[in-house]
Parts: structure tokens; C-alpha cells; sequence
């Protein structure tokens, strides 16, 4: 018989340096944490059974990631994704943050243009600036209530701006889209023509709703694949983002020397005793924890929709093809940027990340991490509506 896993539990994280519930810039006691990328649910228990057997050892000297850790990976991957990745493809980063830096710092010098597709993710663009690289928009457009890419716009700025590399977000964050086919090899191709090395940054490939499908830019063709970097991780998956390991799959000899000899040079390739002990255990062991948490977080959406639909029809969400971090259109409030902040932190005591910062492209939005269970998301959105109500 499988195992039940229970979602609805709460758990309180409250006074563990957790940023989500405890950073004090940001949360007052009696505030909601809706709002950074992780979950707070238990993390799978054979995880943090492997990951107690070793500190029973009682040394955590200097460690190395082991085949297995490769091994379980690659059987991932080949399950979840339809994906055959060669062992000596993977290499480590202690996040995918990282894992970009260190691509800009391997292929890029200081001045060449990076490009991105805001809104997204805020380090994609502060990595760059703080790189010295110049940084290179293409928005994408929001089309009937979805966010598409510009291909024209996309053109025009690799042909004229001196880009290196493009930084790729699939499944998309913040927007929720999950790339069609014909979407990545229509921007992929633009990037081969142009000579442009892509870095994909996958980190929310295992979190996919019904009816979509992740596909991994390099199964498109092998020319896309000659270009591409992967960063896969299982931190946003299985919750264990605090454990500092993700995965950099690059199928391009030359590409792959370069990263690895930026890698060694900065002396951070070693990572942690528990996360690779962790994530063995969840690429191993957590298929069944995964298909029951799709299946509770596609209920908590359904429950987001249908409560705004109802209760504040001014709110709209954008039902996410991924992720768990989707928009909420707030743009029918009619409230200034500051004033609709204040409104969720400050009025409603409920913390969500504030659209516009991750591009003037999303003004007027908020992202609503939806990772919580059931019954803190129903108190979540009852405050928000006696907020609204009272403002």
C-alpha cells in the first residue's frame, strides 16, 4: 500500500533563521510568510532518515558527491523528464544562483551583454549588474492573461547588443508558464543563430500541473543541446533549498571544461555532507511524495481561484501551467505600487512578493508562494479580503 503523505500538517518554523517566517525586515509576529520560494511542508522521510543516520557517524569532514549521487540524478531525470544524460555531463553547484555566476564568470567578459526576460526571477539581473555585464531585456508581453515571448524583440537584441549568453527560466518564474515546444526552439534557435550560449535555469522542471509538460531545452535538437547549460536542483522539489545542492548538466565538452575550471578556481565544488545525502535519498526514494504534493497543490489552486472568483473578484490569479509561486493580478485595486504593498503587508498581515520587482513588466501584481497548507492559505486570503474590504 502506498504511503499517505500529509500536507495539511502544520508545522511551525517560526524561530529557525527560517527567512520565509522569521526574517524581521519583513515579518511581525502575527504576519503570514507567503511570499519566498519553499514549501512548508515535512521534508520526505527517507531524506531525513539518510541524513540522520550520518550525523550519527559523529564526523562531517570533507566530503565528495559519490556515483550515487550522479546515478540518481541521471535515473531522475531519464523517469521524470524522457531525458538520457551522460554521467560525465553533471557537474555541481551549490545552487543554481551560483551556477549562473559562474557561467557569466566562464563565458563572458566585463561589458558583453547578457540577456533576460523579465519579469523574472530578480538575481537574474542583479547577478549581471553586480558582474559588471550589461544587461540585455526582452520583455515578454502579457497576451490574454498569459505572458508570451517576444521573438521579434528577442532578434533584434542579440543581433545588436553584443549578448554572450541568455538566461532562460523554464518553467517560468514568476509567470507560471510552462515552454511549448515550438516556444523554446523558436528562442533557442535565435540563440544558435546568433551564436549565443544559453543557461536554462530548471530548477521548477518537477513542478508541472495537468495538462503541461517541462521539456529540457536540450532534447529540442543537438545543435540546441551544443549550446546549453542545465541547472537542475532538488530544492525547490522536495523542499530542502537549505541543504545548497543543485546540478549543472552540459553535454558540450568545451562549454563544460570552461564552467568546471571556474568551479575549481573558486573552491566551492566540495558542497555539503547532507546535501548530497539528501538529494540522493528524494531522486531516489520521492516519486510517489512528488505526484501527491502535484496533486494537493493543484487543489490549493483551485481553492485560490475559486475564493477570489468569488470573494474579491478585483484580484484575479494567473492559474500557473508550474511552479508554486504564481501571480495574483491585483491591477483592478487601483492602488499605487507602495500602497498596494502596504495593503498585504501592512493591512492584511500577509507577506507576498511585491510583482514589480521582478520587472516593470508585472506592476500592479504580487506572487503568492501557494506551498502551504490548505488551512493557512484559507487564513491568508480571509485576510486579504478583510484588508481589501476595510481599506
Amino acid at each position: 500500500m502506498l504511503k499517505k503523505y500529509d500536507f495539511d500538517e502544520i508545522i511551525n518554523r517560526v524561530g529557525t533563521n527560517c527567512d520565509k517566517w522569521d526574517n524581521i525586515e519583513l515579518c511581525s509576529p502575527d504576519s503570514i510568510g507567503m511570499w519566498i520560494a519553499d514549501m512548508d511542508f515535512a521534508v520526505l522521510d527517507d531524506a531525513v532518515q539518510a541524513m540522520r543516520s550520518r550525523l550519527d557517524h559523529k564526523v562531517y569532514g570533507y566530503t565528495f558527491r559519490s556515483r550515487v549521487w550522479k546515478s540518481s540524478i541521471i535515473n531522475w531525470v531519464s523517469r521524470r523528464h524522457g531525458w538520457d544524460i551522460e554521467r560525465e555531463w553533471i557537474l555541481f553547484s551549490p545552487g543554481v544562483v551560483p551556477a549562473i555566476a559562474l557561467a557569466i564568470l566562464s563565458y563572458t567578459a566585463e561589458g558583453d551583454g547578457i540577456l533576460i526576460q523579465p519579469p523574472v526571477y530578480p538575481p537574474f539581473s542583479e547577478i549581471v549588474i553586480n558582474g559588471s555585464r550589461k544587461l540585455v531585456e526582452n520583455p515578454l508581453k502579457l497576451v490574454n492573461g498569459a505572458f508570451e515571448m517576444d521573438y521579434d524583440d528577442l532578434e533584434e537584441k542579440l543581433s545588436s547588443e553584443n549578448v554572450k549568453l541568455a538566461l532562460l527560466c523554464s518553467p517560468h518564474n514568476p509567470s507560471g508558464r510552462v515552454w511549448k515546444r515550438h516556444e523554446l526552439e523558436r528562442f533557442a534557435s535565435l540563440c544558435h543563430e546568433k551564436g549565443v550560449i544559453i543557461f536554462s535555469d530548471d530548477i521548477h522542471s518537477d513542478i508541472v500541473y495537468s495538462g503541461n509538460k517541462y521539456i529540457p531545452l536540450s532534447t529540442i535538437n543537438s545543435d540546441i543541446a551544443n549550446i546549453t547549460l542545465t541547472a537542475m536542483s532538488p530544492s525547490k522539489t522536495f523542499n530542502i533549498a537549505g541543504l545548497s545542492n543543485s546540478e549543472v548538466i552540459i553535454s558540450n565538452e568545451e562549454l563544460r571544461e570552461k564552467y568546471a575550471k571556474t568551479l575549481n578556481f573558486m573552491h566551492i565544488g566540495g558542497g555539503t555532507v547532507f546535501g548530497a545525502i539528501a538529494s540522493e535519498a528524494v531522486y531516489s526514494n520521492g516519486e510517489e511524495w512528488l505526484d501527491q504534493l502535484l496533486n494537493y497543490l493543484e487543489g490549493n489552486i483551485d481553492f485560490i481561484d475559486k475564493f477570489l472568483t468569488e470573494e474579491i473578484p478585483e484580484i484575479k490569479l494567473m492559474r500557473p501551467e508550474g511552479t508554486y509561486v504564481p501571480l495574483i493580478d491585483c491591477r483592478q485595486l487601483g492602488l499605487s505600487l507602495t500602497a498596494l504593498e502596504s495593503l498585504f503587508k501592512d493591512k492584511a498581515k500577509v507577506i507576498l512578493n511585491a510583482g514589480h520587482t521582478f520587472g516593470k513588466q508585472s506592476e500592479g501584481f504580487m506572487r503568492m508562494n501557494i506551498a502551504t497548507p490548505r488551512s493557512v492559505l484559507a487564513e491568508g486570503l480571509e485576510r486579504i479580503k478583510k484588508a481589501i474590504f476595510h481599506f
